[in-house]
């Protein structure tokens, strides 16, 4: 601020014309709070002994499990603001599991909020009207707890539940969870990654419209869907019919997140190159088709393989009528050498057919799936004498194929490196999850699987994930922000980069270094109070002086708004004639 009348005058006048609020003391971040649901002797009460690993403390497998919850609870708290603290509500329980797959956990908000009228606590922003939030972030926006417990008590927020079947005999043969905080999970599944993911659910990472129905709670939209754009249709979720976000939901790669904050921050966190099958001819159908990469063999490159693409014949099982599936040796090598090989999925394993077709001398393998749905997802196995590139393309890319076979197809498998991985070529927005057939739970609450690097919000845990939730590592605080998450480093509720004072002296009343006042310490809806006020002239004096001449014209201005009597007005001048500043 200017050491002058005419600054603080003009400074001043934007403040007298705001709604002024109490102070009040706060500390920065969000206090995340784990409540303890389990019954004795299970789950965070699991009294079996351990010997304390990666930097978790515990010694008991239920306080290793609530030190991980504790972990990730900070790692959040440590990365948000919110005045009002956030309970989480968490157990282990024997969730489904068999030896090939599990649910790890799920998290969510429990209630969802929308704002009837009330509005916030000035200066808090408020919700946006007509808009179901979940409960953590309406709270951090509203400045209050929206949702009161018995007595008054404030509600637990977010709902955890997680797997205690992990680990024991017939559940992921061979995989446990990891506790530790240090990443050195090896092949076992590390419980504050996946205690992130859920998390972020719970702040807000979801949308609240069914994706099998499109049906909105009470008709009403969510933060989220307004966010959710459909490159097809060029609509938003709120602005959709049911039927229309029904069709949404499974349009493959054509649904994007618009919210600015990911946009500004996928060119630091994607990688350029997406895998595809460029068709190159005949012109009907010359464009670019989605595939999923192989476990096995060399990746693609930005060269790529270019070919003809060739049916690849085989007998059946060896012997009898031609098939299609390449399980056996190809009949027809010599048509299939130098070129790209077609084959149908299903009978024997992918490592098969692409070995089958690399000895017939194919440069490249397009496996058909053999159910409908898309994107298609990877090719499992592994085989290190295998070559040649393989990928998936979906069943009625395959269909679209054979169909123009006779009249000859040229195509180019490559890694497109002129796109970033997780990005929509043209607008260069997150792309988001919608698999046809439609995956609930999964489906538009997280970010396409092709997204590289991994992403902690895809509907997956990847074994290569961090702990981070931010750029350049990660999308997912981002979206938050976009959301409504918004940076308040003193929980004044002005954000931070429109405040005027983002650390601001919160103080009941008016302490001039050392010297208590006993002045109210008005908190202005620009973020200031008038300890702020008196903090910036001391920044602007260049000596004692220059100080307290600030502090009167400040004081004048004050009283001349009718924020402090004249006594008060003398108070603080005392005080600063006083003071050791500068």
């Amino acid at each position: 601020m200017k050491n002058s009348k005419s600054g603080l005058a003009l400074a001043l006048l934007a403040l007298a014309c705001l709604v002024l609020v109490p102070a009040s003391t706060a500390s920065a971040a969000a206090t995340i709070t784990i409540v303890n649901v389990d019954g004795p002797g299970e789950g965070f009460n699991d009294p079996a002994p351990r010997a304390p690993v990666g930097g978790n403390p515990g010694t008991t497998l239920g306080q290793q499990r609530l030190e991980a919850f504790k972990f990730a609870a900070g790692v959040w708290g440590a990365t948000l603001d919110s005045n009002v603290e956030i309970f989480i509500q968490a157990s282990f329980d024997p969730l489904t599991c068999t030896a090939t797959s599990a649910v790890l956990g799920s998290a969510g908000t429990i209630l969802i909020v929308f704002d009837g009228g009330g509005g916030g606590i000035p200066p808090f922003p408020g919700l946006e009207a007509n808009t179901f939030y979940g409960t953590a972030l309406a709270n951090k926006r509203l400045g209050f707890d929206a949702v009161t417990g018995p007595n008054g008590s404030n509600a637990d927020d977010i709902r955890a539940r997680f797997n205690s079947n992990i680990g024991l005999p017939g559940c992921l043969t061979g995989i446990n969870w990891y506790y530790g905080f240090d990443l050195n999970h090896g092949t076992n599944i590390d419980l504050v990654t996946v205690l992130l993911h859920e998390f972020g659910h719970g702040l807000n990472f979801q949308q609240f419209a069914s994706v099998t129905t499109g049906a909105q709670p009470i008709g009403l939209t969510d933060v989220f869907a307004k966010r959710i754009l459909d490159l097809t249709s060029g609509k938003t979720w709120d602005q959709m019919t049911n039927a229309e976000r029904v069709a949404s939901a499974i349009n493959s790669r054509k649904v994007v997140w618009s919210g600015a904050n990911v946009t500004a921050a996928v060119p630091g966190v994607l990688a350029f190159g997406v895998p595809l099958l460029r068709v190159n001819s005949p012109a009907g159908i010359a464009g670019a088709y989605d595939v999923g990469t192989a476990a096995f063999g060399p990746a693609l490159t930005a060269g790529g393989v270019t070919g003809n693409v060739v049916q690849a014949l085989d007998a059946a099982d060896g012997a009898g009528p031609l098939t299609t599936d390449a399980c056996s040796p190809l009949t027809n090598a010599a048509a299939v050498a130098g070129n790209l090989a077609l084959v149908d999925r299903g009978t024997c394993g992918f490592t098969v057919k692409v070995k089958n077709a690399q000895n017939a001398g194919a440069t490249a393998v397009l496996v058909a799936n053999n159910v409908a749905g898309g994107p298609p997802a990877g090719l499992g196995g592994a085989d290190p004498t295998i070559t040649i590139p393989s990928v998936l393309i979906t069943l009625a890319d395959a269909n679209t194929l054979k169909a123009n076979l006779a009249s000859g197809v040229n195509a180019k498998l490559l890694l497109d490196v002129s796109v970033r991985a997780g990005s929509d070529p043209s607008g260069g927005r997150a792309l988001l999850y919608t698999p046809s057939p439609v995956q609930p739970g999964s489906t538009i609450s997280h970010w396409d699987t092709i997204a590289f690097p991994n992403q902690l919000m895809e509907p997956a845990i990847n074994g290569d994930l961090t702990h981070s939730v931010t750029p350049p590592q990660d999308l997912t605080l981002p979206l938050l922000r976009d959301v409504g998450w918004f940076p308040d480093a003193d929980l004044d509720g002005v954000p931070d980069d429109v405040d005027c004072e983002p650390h601001s002296d919160l103080s009941p009343t008016v302490v001039v270094d050392g010297c208590e006042s006993g002045v109210p310490n008005t908190f202005f809806t620009n973020g200031c109070t008038i300890s702020d006020l008196i903090s910036h002239c001391a920044a602007g004096a260049r000596n004692h002086g220059g100080f307290v001449s600030c502090v009167a014209h400040l004081g004048n201005d004050l009283k001349s708004a009718g924020i402090i009597t004249g006594s008060q007005k003398g108070a603080i001048q005392s005080c600063a004639a006083h003071a050791r500043i500068p």
